[in-house]
């Protein structure tokens, strides 16, 4: 028999009462990384103000700006030429007096998975390939450490032209509270493993865009946008509120519509 109570995840108490600020890993600094990491920002001085420690990032990713990267990405003309994560992270730092680091460098299967270690891991990659490099690197971390850099959580944004995903896994499980009112789970499934087929059906044009008018037609200008809104509304709610009845959702920004995506 079904159980009746709603499907709930608690969020993992250390993030919610951490002693140090979270360390969050975002990988990739393109159309929507760099609005994902600005969307860090924000929560981060948010949960200062609130009396939390805050989160510290650190930005992953190997590319250069380039002309294509205006208008869809927050870059300018006297940045084409610097490394993505250096531009985004300095800037960043300056604007909310923060101390972020940038790796200029591909995560992929062979990356140190001790330089990879975080509270959550924030993947913003063009390449289906690199999801389940992640995914690789994640599933050797130890989950039963003390230290305050154990991994808990992945989330994975993944978008076409006009439509997007953004989905929460536990890296592990997280230890739920007892609870009479709702159905708690312990483990969120990897988008790698749920979505193995799909993924590995989809294909991929990983070639650059040589114009910001080419990178539109493979990419709408506010797809990212929307897209790390929205993800990033999910993150902060499960600080704010230690729980969430969803684990992501499905966007589709020609109709303007949301599918969420319940705990289950």
């Amino acid at each position: 028999m079904e159980s009746t109570k709603p499907s709930v995840h608690f969020t993992d108490k250390y993030l919610l009462t951490p002693t140090n600020p979270v360390i969050v890993n975002l990988i990739g600094a393109g159309g929507t990384g760099s609005q994902v990491l600005t969307a860090l920002g924000r929560i981060n001085i948010s949960l200062v103000a609130l009396g939390h420690p805050g989160i510290a990032v650190k930005l992953f990713d190997d590319d250069l700006v380039t002309s294509a990267n205006m208008g869809r990405q927050l870059f300018t003309k006297n940045e084409i030429g610097f490394p993505k994560s250096v531009v985004l992270i300095n800037r960043l730092n300056r604007f909310f007096g923060t101390n972020w680091k940038a790796h200029c460098k591909k995560v992929s299967s062979r990356s140190d998975k001790n330089e990879l270690s975080g509270n959550i891991i924030i993947s913003c990659v063009d390449s289906i390939k690199t999801r389940f490099e992640i995914a690789s690197v994640l599933k050797k971390m130890d989950t039963k450490t003390q230290s305050r850099s154990r991994p808990v959580y992945w989330m994975d944004f993944g978008n076409s032209r006009q439509s997007g995903q953004v989905i929460l896994s536990t890296i592990g499980e997280v230890k739920q509270p007892a609870s009479e009112k709702y159905l708690t789970h312990a483990k969120l499934p990897y988008l790698t493993d749920e979505f193995k087929e799909l993924l590995k059906s989809q294909p991929e044009d990983l070639s650059p865009s040589c114009s910001m008018a080419e990178a539109l037609h493979k990419q709408d200008l506010f797809i990212n946008t929307t897209l790390s809104a929205l993800g990033a509304s999910l993150l902060w709610s499960m600080f704010r509120e230690g729980m969430t009845h969803y684990r992501g959702f499905f966007l589709n920004l020609k109709d303007f519509k949301t599918q969420p995506i319940p705990v289950k």
